[in-house]
């Protein structure tokens, strides 16, 4: 539905209604004016996007009955501010994993004076789904947990419709003062009959609280190169309902769950806020980000759209392309959810099914996918350095059966680790070249290090290998000599691992005296 119409001056914003009894599709295009690169852009990132709107939806084994799925809605929460005040306590972060009546996104940007912006508030409104039987007295209903209807089963369980707003507004009127629009949802009632041979059984119903939302953009000019500048983007829970005394679960039917904000327009381009420039790095400090944060979406090398998320992203956050569809859990393995999910039993499933039309998708995924789509999901290998797509590219070189002199291979290439050998190499610690079998004192640093280290402070151990990580740096694994199960670890490979800089060469092969042995560092207070 759309809240105004396209006219002179600012454009009023677009309200996008997605909803869909089965799983949740791509909102189809509505007629817009002055449609722009802004909407292929958000196209890209919408893979991304879902991802993070959909992120803890429904867990593995996907059931009601699970205890995962009977606490939902982790993730961008933004409940009615009466009863945020009456229950919160307001502790801002950027990460979005508590409840808040509010979410505030700040960011940089470069552009020119005619620039427009274009900002997407997306979240998801609960729905109450609630299987009904008919009660034989006249057009009576009762409402019940579970509903068997010829074999098919249908469950009470809280759905979720997603929602979309399209706020579009000139530079110039957000610097001539901030604007406010609404982004709320209405609420809803749909029922669904459920009809056997004998006639109309059950039925399911649908209901929807409306939620109240507002959000306000506001963009100041920067000191610094011409054409620099600050946009706000705050969203609110404006809703005077439920009461003070409400349920949590209550207060989520009235709230915008998984909330996440797209920014883009004709014109901007954005400042990474993890790698800033040197004219913004000042600015970015200045920054305030409240229960999200935004990272630069769409290709690497590019800077025309923004994503403020609930969860911490780094920029240009992708979609693994072998993965064949969302599992609502972005922190799992698509190999390891879909085989046990395979491994569910027919009850298990058909429980899942009738939990959630996403679940019933995922278990149809699952069981009909392509042997080969399977082995693309048991892993892949990727360079881990960064694209230089803003250089031109180098000229191809022929292949060679070995390196030029002195070059180094990377490490995930073949014969990248050639001459890297854990048992036999080394690393000059005060003075001594410390290898497989010395002895040493263990000194870890108080900040930075295993919470469990302090226990080892000052504890005597055997090295047993000393590893080079890919990122350059080198860890001693040992073994600790009075551990009663130091020999049984041993022979497992279960090793703790230290910095050179947390052990001191003791006597043994090739290490020093004990009279050069120092005392200070491993006798000392142990930072909390």
């Amino acid at each position: 539905m759309d809240a105004g119409v396209c006219g002179g001056g600012a454009v009023a914003p677009v309200v996008r209604e997605v909803r869909v009894d089965g799983p949740a599709q791509a909102a189809p295009a509505q007629e817009q004016c002055g449609r722009s690169a802004a909407d292929a852009d958000f196209a890209r990132v919408r893979a991304v996007a879902d991802a993070i709107c959909y992120e803890g939806y429904l867990l593995y084994p996907y059931r009601r009955s699970s205890p995962k799925n009977r606490v939902r809605w982790q993730f961008g929460v933004l409940v009615p501010r009466v009863w945020a005040e009456a229950h919160l306590t307001e502790q801002p972060g950027v990460s979005g994993a508590a409840e808040s009546w509010y979410q505030q996104t700040e960011c940089l940007f470069e552009a020119v004076p005619d620039a427009v912006l274009r900002v997407r508030v997306r979240y998801l409104q609960a729905q109450r789904k609630t299987a009904e039987r008919r009660t034989g007295v006249g057009d009576g209903w009762e409402a019940v947990e579970t509903l068997d209807v010829d074999g098919a089963l249908h469950l009470t369980f809280d759905e979720a419709v997603p929602r979309e707003t399209d706020l579009e507004v000139p530079l110039t009127e957000l610097l001539a003062g901030e604007r406010t629009y609404p982004v709320g949802a209405p609420s809803g009632l749909e029922t669904a009959p459920l009809a056997s041979a004998g006639g109309t059984v059950g039925r399911i119903v649908r209901r929807r609280h409306p939620v109240r939302a507002r959000t306000t953009l506001r963009a100041e000019r920067l000191d610094g190169p011409e054409g620099t500048y600050r946009l706000t983007v705050r969203t609110e829970n404006t809703g005077d309902s439920p009461s003070p005394e409400a349920s949590r679960e209550v207060a989520l039917s009235h709230s915008l769950l998984a909330t996440h904000t797209l920014l883009g327009g004709d014109g901007p381009r954005f400042c990474s806020l993890i790698d800033p420039p040197d004219w913004a790095a000042a600015h970015t400090r200045a920054c305030r980000n409240v229960r999200t944060f935004p990272v630069l979406a769409g290709e690497e090398g590019t800077a025309r759209t923004m994503f403020s998320s609930p969860i911490l992203l780094g920029d240009h956050p992708q979609i693994a392309p072998e993965s064949p569809g969302d599992l609502h859990d972005a922190a799992e393995i698509d190999e390891i959810l879909s085989l046990r999910t395979l491994l569910l039993t027919d009850e298990e499933k058909r429980e899942a099914r009738a939990t959630d039309p996403r679940a019933a998708a995922i278990l149809d995924r699952v069981e009909n996918m392509p042997q080969e789509v399977f082995a693309q999901l048991h892993g892949a290998m990727r360079s881990p350095e960064p694209a230089q797509l803003l250089q031109p590219p180098r000229p191809a070189r022929p292949e060679r059966a070995e390196p030029v002199a002195g070059e180094r291979i990377p490490w995930w290439r073949e014969g990248g680790d050639e001459g890297l050998s854990p048992s036999t190499d080394s690393v000059p610690i005060d003075g001594v070249e410390v290898a497989r079998g010395h002895r040493v004192r263990l000194c870890p640093r108080g900040r930075g290090a295993d919470a469990q280290d302090m226990f080892l402070v000052g504890r005597t151990a055997r090295v047993e290998g000393v590893f080079h990580d890919v990122d350059g740096s080198v860890h001693l694994a040992v073994s600790v000599e009075d551990d009663p199960a130091a020999e049984l670890n041993a022979w497992y490979g279960r090793f703790c691992y230290f910095r050179p800089d947390e052990v001191q060469p003791l006597v043994g092969a090739g290490t020093a005296s004990p009279d050069e042995e120092r005392s200070d560092g491993c006798h000392r207070t142990v930072e909390a």
